[in-house]
């Protein structure tokens, strides 16, 4: 189960909503180890397309650099789906390189960029995708 709290969600949301209809893309960094997602991390979508998201090489090399110096790790690994339903593709699949984090969806299809979303999250271990609960909470205790 992901547990995310409702701001970073809205982080994420708005993410999606401002970039489409291009896919939005990002990181939650958390504390290694803790499974608890804190640092919203948006990143630009170097293929700044439609259909398909990328991570620019240099960003994602500080990014890591920067969550080694803070003891963090990718919590959640998000993007948006522009056409289509919040569920992995198979180009996702073989990009989720990251068996600890969340893999979360926002579709924006439909939308024109206004909502509602669908928001859903993912575990991808070695090509096996298994869909997770999502509970939105106020604060983490």
């Amino acid at each position: 189960m992901l547990t995310i709290t409702r701001a970073l969600y809205e982080q994420i949301v708005e993410h999606s909503r401002a970039d489409h209809p291009d896919e939005a893309c990002g990181v939650v960094a958390g504390p290694v180890g803790s499974g608890r997602p804190e640092r919203f991390v948006p990143m630009l979508n170097a293929a700044r397309s439609p259909t398909f998201y990328e991570f620019d090489s240099a960003d994602l090399l500080k990014l890591y650099r920067d969550m080694d110096d803070r003891d963090e790790e990718p919590v959640i690994v998000y993007h948006s789906h522009t056409a289509t339903e919040a569920y992995p593709s198979r180009t996702d699949i073989s990009y989720a390189n990251e068996p600890q984090a969340h893999y979360v969806l926002v579709s924006t299809a439909d939308t024109d960029g206004a909502g509602p979303f669908q928001f859903r999250s993912f575990t991808i271990v070695e090509g096996v995708v298994t869909e997770e609960e999502v509970k939105v909470v106020e604060a983490y205790e």
